[in-house]
């Protein structure tokens, strides 16, 4: 008897505290903001309900199964030798094929309309910012505007950006999770990604693809800002006194580091991030170069 007692008393204890330690969790992609996030969200709310369609029914029949046939009920109805029920079977099969014909409707016209590569309808002339991965920060390119920041990048509010993105290094994954898609970044890859923040804020955005010991410390601060707000933060970026020149200062921008602390450039190097995607293509080029030769030296001698 006391030992039910303190079994009961732990888990009225648990059920107690676990609110309590949820009540610190968040989720970025329920709390989204901007036309993509906002889908995205509604897509997962309308996926989750319908799932509850079998999930409910078949925890409340678990638990009237386990009160009706419980042992000391002697009024439940015994029937060793029930075997089969075409309704049971029609509502068991018919339910689950109808949610998933619907999830695949969903998800074929999501994939679609909910497309990276796919530029946001606004009344706003979108902007361009680059993006560059490297060990273990983020590089953000205006060339519009002449400038490049190290993990924290600005747009204004209700503008479409289109995000360019690329690595200096190993594969990363570029993800705002409030505003929306996440995009990979490849080296020698160019891959971008359309989002747009309808509000203002500071957004967390990080890498979601293991790159190395520094993986954790991989953030930056996308920060949606008014019009105005924005030229006071480019204007603050230009009173830098870095530069960002190729290949010499960004080699050395590029050498894995841990917990970078933001930094502005106030001039860069023209066609940046063209630069280090073709530093990719140009060294591959060379290979094939020296492979090509390598092989018509063998057979050169062969030949003798």
């Amino acid at each position: 008897m006391r030992r039910k007692s303190f079994t009961r008393a732990i888990g009225t204890l648990l059920l107690t505290t676990l609110p309590l330690l949820l009540a610190g969790c968040g989720s970025a992609l329920l709390d989204s903001r901007g036309q993509i996030g906002h889908e995205q969200t509604r897509l997962i709310l309308t996926a989750f309900g319908l799932m509850l369609l079998v999930v409910i029914p078949v925890i409340g029949m678990t638990l009237w199964f386990a009160v009706r046939y419980r042992r000391s009920n002697k009024s439940a109805v015994y029937q060793p030798d029930w075997a089969h029920s075409n309704a049971i079977e029609v509502v068991v099969w018919l339910i689950p094929c109808v949610i998933i014909a619907i999830l695949a409707t969903l998800t074929w016209k999501t994939t679609h309309s909910l497309d990276p590569h796919k530029p946001l309808e606004s009344d706003a002339d979108p902007m361009e910012i680059q993006v560059v991965s490297l060990d273990w920060k983020w590089l953000f390119i205006y060339p519009e505007e002449g400038i490049a920041t190290v993990n924290e990048v600005a747009f204004p509010e209700d503008v479409p950006v289109r995000f360019r993105v690329t690595s200096g290094s190993v594969m990363n994954s570029f993800f705002i999770p409030r505003l929306g898609s996440q995009i990979y970044a490849m080296a020698g890859m160019d891959n971008d990604v359309h989002l747009i923040a309808d509000e203002q804020g500071t957004y967390p955005g990080r890498s979601t693809n293991y790159s190395g010991s520094g993986f954790a410390g991989m953030t930056f601060d996308a920060i949606a800002m008014s019009p105005e707000g924005f030229d006071d933060w480019v204007a603050k970026a230009r009173e830098s006194d870095k530069s960002l020149t190729f290949p010499e200062q960004y080699d050395h921008l590029a050498l894995p580091t841990r917990d970078v602390p933001v930094k502005y450039f106030s001039e860069i190097s023209p066609g940046l991030y063209e630069d280090i995607l073709q530093s990719f293509h140009t060294g591959r080029e060379a290979d094939d170069a020296s492979s090509s030769d390598g092989k018509a030296l063998l057979n050169a001698k062969a030949a003798e």
